[in-house]
């Protein structure tokens, strides 16, 4: 883990709150400027020094998740003028669950928020989440109320999405609530500890509790670039999403299982009972093909299943770090 802090950079005392924000980056050259003059111009007026509203120190925390244009070195830019930057990259692309890990490990912050580069996350919405914060809340979530900005698939596939995993998972995640959160000192310590290597982090910041409240906002268009998500990724997330949160989908399968292993068995016991007594009928094909391309599906789809979790576990097992970082700047 890189040690560092912004209290001595900044040439603050400890008294002061460090508030980090970690921002995961992938090929967002363009983005860059724009977002950290944002970050800047928001903190500047957010809080009246001269009537003695004093703000917190602020350190931003860009994680490179193995950039192939020129966000590193436009990063690298800003670390040399601004004390506040600071830039950790990842030796290859090891998606945003695993940069946004590296980001908190890394963060020394009393308090962390995570964000997205391309401003869709409003850094207005940082005062309102550092009020929240010093008036005793350790999670501070901020919710999507009007997600227009979004395509129609998008926003009818996150609909989906929320309902499935609400219905399954054991601590449920609240609706349309991203990374973009604070998280308190003690949080981020909790989810520092926890070891999973397929990460899903909105469920990891469900399942660790803590004290919240909740933020509405209307999410604006993006500022530059193009989402990096596919819907393959999008559709793996949701994925490990589901398998993370919860066990019950195997319960399922187990009832799904010896409710077919029942049936099979009264219908096993009446045709015994009926070739004894009426003697044998002549079988019909096509029942017969009905009856063994059922089966056969549902224990593809079940054996599908148990290899995800396999697969999952075989991951867990290997104990690889879930990200290399591969160069630092500002630590």
């Amino acid at each position: 883990m890189l040690e560092g802090t912004s209290f001595d950079v900044a040439g603050v005392g400890g008294n002061v709150p460090l508030v980090s924000i970690v921002v995961p980056v992938f090929n967002e050259q363009d983005t860059i400027a724009r977002f950290i003059s944002e970050i800047e111009a928001t903190i500047a007026s957010a809080w009246d020094e001269a009537a003695g509203d004093k703000p917190p120190c602020f350190e931003i925390i860009f994680v490179d998740d193995g950039s192939r244009d020129d966000t590193s070195r436009v990063v690298r830019e800003f670390c040399r003028t601004n004390p506040r930057i600071k830039l950790i990259c990842l030796s290859r692309n090891f998606g945003k669950e695993s940069a946004l890990s590296a980001g908190m490990r890394v963060a020394t912050g009393d308090a962390v928020i995570p964000m997205d580069v391309d401003l869709q996350d409003p850094p207005d919405l940082l005062r309102p989440m550092i009020d929240q914060w010093r008036a005793g809340a350790q999670v501070v979530n901020a919710r999507r109320v009007d997600r227009s900005s979004d395509t129609a698939i998008k926003r009818s596939s996150a609909r989906a999405f929320y309902k499935v995993i609400n219905s399954l998972a054991d601590h449920p995640i609240e609706p349309d609530v991203g990374d973009f959160r604070l998280l308190d000192r003690a949080a981020v310590n909790a989810l520092n500890r926890l070891g999973e290597h397929n990460r899903f982090n909105k469920g990891l910041f469900s399942w660790i509790g803590f004290q919240s409240v909740t933020l509405e906002y209307t999410r604006p268009a993006r500022s530059a670039g193009t989402s990096k998500w596919k819907a393959s990724k999008l559709v793996g997330l949701a994925l490990d999403g589901v398998i993370s949160s919860t066990t019950l989908p195997l319960r399922i399968w187990t009832a799904i299982g010896a409710s077919i292993a029942c049936i099979a068995f009264i219908y096993a016991g009446y045709l015994i009972v009926n070739t004894l007594v009426w003697g044998a009928d002549t079988p019909g094909y096509a029942s017969l093909m009905v009856a063994i391309l059922f089966l056969g599906g549902l224990n593809l789809v079940s054996l599908g299943l148990l290899g995800e979790y396999i697969g999952r576990i075989a991951t867990q097992v290997r104990g690889r770090p879930l990200y290399i970082i591969s160069d630092s700047v500002g630590f």
